[in-house]
């Protein structure tokens, strides 16, 4: 059995203040608040059907505590673990009663140290009637819905150190494609864009000269059109909030980006539209060489810098 990751779950970050961080993600980008357990607090997106994409954790400082992946099947999940194991990884096994939204799970830590997670079952809570969409493809109605309304979570992006070798970990370990890479002035590779579905990336991993502790650059959740991207960049200003880039558009992905830092934490968001998919299954990973890679990373607009928080 050859194991396949289906899509991103969720991404779990620690916030040194817990209410301010709930205000923001809440009531300025729009998710969606499903349960408070003791002091975390999960969201999801209006179309985002599992239990949630995203928890706040209240503790000291800004983290990364880890990342989720749901895998495509339920056995998936042990054959992940074998895999693992055999390439000298250490694996920790918790139950689904030890989790909130989720299932059993299988924990580890890639080779730069961001702490990631694999489990197939997931808990699909419905909206009450009043907050439920019409539609029954949709999960969340548009009522109450914000301006910038994420519709799902889109992709995280990761730096630490040793980046091919990462690289050839996620593909050969956990069976992520390269779609797209950036070369640096010397020819190694500065970062990379991979996915296990046919979005363009759902993993973005890279970094500069010198990285070593493994970080979180950003986390991002869809918009489905460039309107929506630019409300949610008044609605964001409307609260007071400072745009850290964009509205701009990337050459690698082909995406519209905005950039924004939750004031509660420092963690960065990015609201994202556009972008490509990938159907062919002899895709070949496109090359950005050094003097190509400022028109890859940012068509127009301006991108932010490569401050990062770190990983737990």
């Amino acid at each position: 059995m050859t194991p396949n990751i289906a899509k991103l779950g969720h991404v779990a970050l620690v916030t040194p203040d817990l209410e301010e961080s709930t205000w923001f993600f809440r009531d300025v980008i729009g998710l969606k608040e499903t349960e408070r357990v003791d002091n975390t607090v999960y969201l999801r997106a209006q179309r985002d059907w599992e239990h949630h994409t995203l928890s706040l954790t209240a503790g000291e400082r800004a983290e990364l505590d880890h990342i989720g992946w749901q895998v495509r099947d339920p056995a998936h999940v042990q054959a992940f673990a074998d895999r693992l194991e055999d390439s000298g990884t250490n694996v920790e096994y918790i139950d689904d009663d030890e989790m909130v939204g989720h299932g059993d799970t299988v924990r580890f830590r890639t080779p730069n140290g961001h702490r990631f997670e694999l489990y197939y079952e997931v808990d699909k809570p419905v909206p009450p009637s009043e907050k439920r969409s019409r539609l029954k493809n949709r999960v969340h109605s548009l009522a109450d819905a914000t301006a910038s309304i994420p519709r799902r979570v889109d992709h995280v992006n990761l730096h630490g150190s040793n980046i091919e070798e990462v690289h050839n970990w996620l593909q050969d370990v956990l069976g992520f494609q390269m779609n797209e890479y950036v070369l640096d002035e010397e020819g190694n590779v500065r970062g990379g864009w991979l996915s296990t579905n046919s979005l363009v990336h759902t993993l973005a991993y890279g970094g500069e000269k010198g990285d070593e502790d493994a970080t979180l650059h950003h986390l991002s959740y869809y918009l489905d059109s460039l309107g929506d991207l630019m409300n949610a960049a008044d609605v964001v200003r409307e609260h007071g909030v400072e745009i850290e880039g964009g509205p701009g558009k990337h050459g690698i992905t082909q995406a519209n980006f905005l950039y924004i830092r939750d004031p509660g934490s420092g963690h960065r968001i990015e609201l994202f539209n556009g972008g490509y998919q990938i159907f062919n299954p002899d895709w070949e990973p496109i090359e950005w060489d050094a003097d190509e890679a400022e028109v890859g990373l940012t068509w127009f607009g301006n991108t932010p810098g490569q401050e990062s928080t770190p990983s737990k």
